[in-house]
């Protein structure tokens, strides 16, 4: 298991290869990546994510464990980009691995649920109308209880 929180940009081709590399025994693999999404109803300029250090890290450790609890996996791998992004641009990816494919897929959608609704990141729209915090959307909490 494998958690990243950093402000750089990231391969998402290199990293998936590099998660699925000499995975003999595992059937399945997982990979899901969220991009900066730009609105030409509402043109962004950037999207600034900040979080908490250590805090951040620890939520996502936790989560990660919980999935590995409750599915069988292999390996599970979540990285997640803060600071300053452009539309277009890559902001996080979850990998799993599992010996079957819907462990992958379930332990992968519990993750990203998590993601979009608990994790301790902080998201503002920075547009050419003006900033505005991101405020948490009713269907994200929604998905995360069936969990």
């Amino acid at each position: 298991m494998r958690i990243v929180v950093q402000e750089n940009p990231f391969d998402l081709g290199a990293e998936a290869n590099a998660f699925a590399s000499g995975r003999t025994d595992m059937g399945a693999i997982v990979t899901f990546s969220g991009v900066v999404r730009d609105d030409p109803a509402h043109p962004l300029r950037q999207m600034v994510i900040e979080h908490y250090p250590g805090m951040t890290e620890k939520a996502l450790e936790k989560i990660a464990a919980e999935a590995q609890a409750r599915w069988s996996l292999g390996d599970a791998l979540v990285i997640h980009r803060f600071g300053p992004m452009q539309p277009g641009e890559m902001i996080m990816m979850v990998a799993t691995a599992a010996p079957h494919r819907r462990d992958a897929f379930e332990a992968a959608e519990y993750l990203m649920d998590y993601l979009k609704s608990r994790a301790p990141f902080w998201k503002k729209e920075q547009g050419v109308e003006g900033d505005a915090w991101v405020a948490a959307k009713d269907e994200d909490e929604d998905a995360l209880t069936r969990w």
